[in-house]
């Protein structure tokens, strides 16, 4: 039986804002990142093109009493890839969260909007301009849901939720128009109801971290199958400034289609005053569509204001066409 997709009876949540309205806190935080990421050799001449590009990223939070707040994150971005040189081009700007949070007891966190759930870490973990550049395939971004954070009392935290792809307005860009998704677009959990699932257990020893979770997502129109996947992750900091990470993810029917997939992401960084110099050796392996192999190099700084330079030299084989690609990238922190 499926839920209901509706969130208005939920989103009641205000309500519960109007007796601590006085007692309200705004913060907020943000970055602009300028980089430049460019194939400056290929097998094939046609991959050879550069994409200078801007992202503003900036997060507002209400924080009211009894541990509810209202959240906000806008993006602006190229909202389309490239196909040939360009420079600041097909930036859009889209509501990438939105949504209520508040506790329960002392242990839960339930947060209701457009959300991220939790499945992998990757994307956080990972470090160097392309640590991530494959693991980014499976993360669960811009999703219509109610998701849980539950503190195991010494034992770690579950995470878990239900959703369905954004399918409202918030869907689409204003600038370069991205467009509205729909559930009739197809694609693995675009299905317009709460029948999608993700869960995930983190704990941390000292200073080894593991993770593991487990998701489902609901075939759509045209799809093969629904999509089943695991992930599992661990990482661990050195002394001396040695940090690594690892995480294998596995999926049935990816995206809903007839392929099976596995990524695995080796990172590992080494931080020394403001320099850190990482490296990484990923893989996507897609049953039908081939393998891709990532490996990378890169150095970043920090300055003590909090901009951080980066670049990294990435050599990618996507079944057998092999592409070399350089990125460099300035991040400036903004709010606090």
């Amino acid at each position: 039986m499926k839920i209901n997709s509706s969130l208005a009876p939920v989103l009641g949540v205000p309500a519960l804002l109007c007796a601590t309205a006085a007692h309200a806190e705004f913060s907020w935080e943000g970055e602009i990142e300028l980089g430049n990421e460019q194939v400056v050799s290929s097998d094939v001449a046609a991959n050879e093109i550069r994409d200078t590009y801007l992202v503003v990223t900036a997060t507002g939070t209400y924080s009211f009493g009894n541990g509810v707040e209202f959240f906000s994150t806008l993006t602006a971005e190229s909202v389309i890839d490239p196909v040939a040189d360009r420079t600041f081009e097909d930036i859009g700007l889209y509501v990438e969260e939105i949504g209520f949070s508040f506790g329960i007891g002392e242990a839960t966190t339930v947060t209701i909007g457009k959300l991220h759930p939790v499945f992998g870490t990757a994307w956080d973990d990972a470090a160097g301009f392309f640590g991530s550049s494959l693991a980014e395939d499976y993360e669960l971004a811009e999703q219509i849901g109610v998701l849980a954070d539950v503190e195991l009392e010494g034992a770690g935290t579950l995470s878990f939720g239900l959703f369905y792809a954004d399918d409202t307005g918030l869907s689409r860009s204003w600038g370069e128009d991205r467009g509205r998704n729909r559930a009739s677009a197809g694609g693995a959990g675009n299905t317009g109801e709460l029948d999608n699932f993700a869960i995930q257990w983190a704990y941390n020893v000292g200073e080894t971290r593991f993770h593991i979770g487990a998701r489902h997502l609901s075939a759509s129109v045209g799809d093969v199958d629904d999509e089943q996947g695991i992930v599992a992750g661990i990482g661990h900091s050195f002394a001396g400034g040695v940090d690594v990470f690892a995480e294998v993810a596995s999926f049935s029917n990816f995206g809903g289609g007839v392929d099976d997939a596995t990524f695995v992401t080796l990172n590992a960084a080494y931080g020394t005053g403001p320099w850190s110099f990482s490296g990484t050796l990923a893989q996507r392996d897609l049953e039908t569509a081939g393998e891709t192999d990532l490996v990378s190099i890169g150095v970043d700084y920090e300055f003590q204001s909090g901009v951080a330079l980066s670049g990294a030299l990435a050599r990618v084989e996507d079944t057998g066409v092999e592409d070399t690609i350089l990125g460099l990238s300035v991040v400036i922190p903004l709010g606090g």
